[in-house]
């Protein structure tokens, strides 16, 4: 991987989402209180994800009990869950006729099961109310309590998602607070519980890692039960986050996705604009 240019390259350039399907959206997340990773992490997909029937939705109101560096959430003392959350993202899912929710959340290391039971709760409430939707739930490490992520597992999502984000090596840098262990951990534990459940984890690229970290992340994930991936550029939320170290070129991430689906992977998707949430990555 090369160094960065000291200018975001065209490949990264993408118009601003309009049109009446935002619009829409915009409205109907407004009107049920709703917080989405779309618009929140300013991603660069949102017109994309929105007009094909679905969206990632962020629960658990918007203070993190952590604070990674590539993140835009802020750290803090969270307030308590809201019980009505779930029954309200249900209802915007089945007004907007959503075929695919992801529901993420921020961290919340202050809850006793990190926020397990609302995230099962987000799932009833989903398979209610919008019963043609998949879901796939996004879930943090929820301090490797394992009980928690049965909870989880115990909904019966489509497909569960939990991004490993980086290389070990850069995890005091940019993920404070989390383990790469524990979130293979995870990984693993969740296909012994359920082991028809399509397991999903996502990486970001341009923080500084070698092709070499970023292969033994692939293998590490496979192993562990993974085998659905997303590869993506790391993109700073504001200029007050930490810059990317480089800008990895189109045809590098071909080469990453080629290697992927060498180790074993049947599900990749790499690329600059690719998100974990991205429709096209279930």
């Amino acid at each position: 991987m090369n160094p960065s240019p000291p200018f975001r390259p065209d490949w990264l350039k993408v118009r601003a989402p309009s049109g009446q399907r935002v619009e829409e959206v915009s409205g109907t997340l407004a009107r049920h209180g709703l917080r989405t990773v779309c618009r929140e992490a300013r991603c660069p997909n949102v017109g994309e994800c929105w007009g094909a029937g679905t969206a990632t939705v962020i629960l658990l109101g918007g203070i993190c009990t952590r604070g990674c560096a590539f993140c835009s959430v802020p750290a803090g003392v969270p307030a308590p869950p809201d019980p009505a959350e779930p029954d309200r993202v249900a209802n915007a899912a089945a007004e907007l006729s959503w075929r695919h929710v992801v529901v993420t959340s921020v961290t919340r290391d202050d809850l006793r099961d990190g926020g397990a039971a609302h995230f099962a709760a987000v799932v009833r409430a989903l398979r209610r109310k919008a019963p043609g939707a998949t879901v796939e739930p996004l879930i943090p490490d929820f301090a490797g309590d394992a009980d928690a992520l049965r909870c989880v597992v115990d909904a019966a999502p489509d497909i569960l998602a939990h991004n490993v984000e980086t290389v070990p090596r850069l995890y005091p840098v940019v993920r404070k607070g989390a383990d790469y262990d524990r979130s293979l951990g995870l990984i693993r534990r969740a296909a012994a519980m359920r082991p028809s459940l399509p397991l999903k984890s996502g990486i970001m690229v341009g923080f500084g890692e070698t092709e070499g970290e970023v292969m033994a992340v692939f293998r590490d994930l496979f192993v562990a039960g993974c085998r659905s991936l997303t590869v993506g550029q790391y993109l700073p939320p504001s200029k007050d986050h930490m810059p990317p170290a480089e800008y990895v070129t189109p045809e590098t991430f071909e080469v990453l996705a080629d290697a992927a689906r060498g180790i074993g992977f049947p599900r990749v998707l790499s690329g600059p604009l690719v998100r974990s949430s991205y429709y096209r990555a279930g």
